[in-house]
């Protein structure tokens, strides 16, 4: 009698300690839920949009669709470019749809109003298509990262490495918004520390239909590098309008603090030739941003941008952390994030730092000439790396999460 007590409680224990992990590992709603809140269909569609969707699609796919033994499912919003739209569509999916995690999110002013939201409901949120250093500056959060790049980190890796390759006197066109000002900045700082000089610069509003008399002031300035601080659809039309002048023939280089792929293939090669930019991802960079660019390729049609890749990059860290920490409560997943480094497709040397910024090293690269093209999308001439360190720098001390 006692042996077959013994004996049963001995089987209840071993099936106790073989179920342990399963009930340990806490899934809030049992199930994984991400936003991809994104345009759908404005001007940053094309190099976020559906190909955001489509990234974290195939990192929850490429993930097994489960984890924990829960199911992972992928949710699509459109803030159409507003802060209030964004907010709005972040309070529902946090507070009634229990989404977990939010990404993408363009736009730099619907970034933060999304941020704002994930610190008030304690929910994790993933920048990659916005470049404010406030995300992990000032407005930091225990809740929030920042993935793909930063305004510095584009400005210092662009005037840094072209400086150093005789690029020493720069004018700028800057966008007359906070972004622009923020590029100009921190490009001319760098600039005048490695003993360049900046000769002046010129202000056309967001939008501006008629460029012309900004690209021939910047064109009579005689400096080396052209430095154009701001984002679509200003920095399209400014490389356009240079190329139709016949700046680059003249001599002068012209060199995007933020420029994507999307925005090389638009103008096409005839128009961007030349043109240097600073880039954290390039499908063409070697096997690995190959062999999964390709398959991104077969979706969509197009080669992804940084942002995209991004998003794939970020959910399957996201994903791996919550399956080692048995747990997808947000500090915890963090925490777990933070732990190990970040080398993947997308990412060299990546560390998730104590600010929540995503370190990694970038590229500056060249616009190919059409005769240079050998084939499809095959865009970029890697002229240097810069190591993740020097461009993004260190923490900012205005952010609590920094240890002082």
């Amino acid at each position: 009698m006692t042996s077959a007590r013994t004996l049963s409680m001995l089987a209840a224990f071993a099936a106790a300690m073989s179920s342990a992990p399963a009930a340990l590992a806490q899934v809030s709603d049992d199930a994984v839920k991400i936003g991809v809140l994104t345009d759908m269909n404005g001007p940053a569609s094309t190099p976020t949009g559906q190909g955001s969707v489509t990234a974290a699609q195939m990192a929850v796919d490429d993930f097994g669709g489960t984890v924990l033994g829960k199911p992972i499912s992928v949710l699509v919003g459109d803030h159409q470019l507003k802060p209030d739209i964004g907010a709005a569509i972040a309070r529902r999916w946090y507070d009634t749809e229990q989404v977990d995690l939010i990404v993408d999110v363009p736009v730099s002013a619907v970034g933060l109003a999304v941020q704002n939201v994930a610190n008030e409901k304690k929910k994790m949120f993933i920048t990659h298509s916005t470049g404010a250093a406030d995300f992990h500056g000032k407005f930091c959060s225990p809740y929030a990262m920042q993935w793909v790049f930063d305004t510095h980190a584009l400005a210092v890796g662009t005037a840094q490495e072209v400086v150093k390759r005789g690029g020493d006197s720069w004018f700028f066109i800057t966008d007359d918004y906070a972004f622009g000002h923020s590029l100009e900045k921190d490009a001319s700082e760098v600039v005048i520390k490695n003993g360049g000089k900046v000769i002046g610069s010129v202000r056309p509003p967001f939008a501006t239909p008629d460029l012309s008399s900004f690209i021939l002031q910047a064109q009579a300035s005689k400096a080396k590098i052209i430095g154009i601080a701001g984002g679509p659809p200003n920095n399209g039309n400014e490389i356009k309008t240079a190329g139709e002048f016949g700046v680059l023939k003249g001599g002068q280089q012209m060199a995007a603090l933020l420029a994507l792929i999307t925005d090389i293939h638009s103008l096409g090669l005839k128009a961007a030739q030349g043109l240097l930019l600073t880039t954290s991802f390039y499908w063409d960079m070697d096997d690995k941003t190959r062999e999964w660019s390709k398959r991104y390729f077969a979706k969509m049609n197009r080669m992804p941008t940084m942002w995209q890749a991004g998003v794939y990059s970020s959910v399957m860290h996201y994903l791996q952390a919550i399956k080692e920490g048995g747990t997808d409560e947000p500090l915890k997943v963090a925490a777990k994030m933070r732990e190990k480094p970040i080398e993947d497709f997308f990412a060299r040397n990546g560390t998730l730092r104590e600010d929540n910024l995503m370190v990694h090293d970038l590229m500056l690269v060249q616009v190919k000439s059409p005769e240079e093209s050998k084939y499809p999308w095959d865009y970029y001439k890697i002229l240097a790396k810069i190591s993740g360190e020097d461009a993004f720098g260190p923490p900012n001390p205005a952010c609590p999460l920094v240890k002082k």
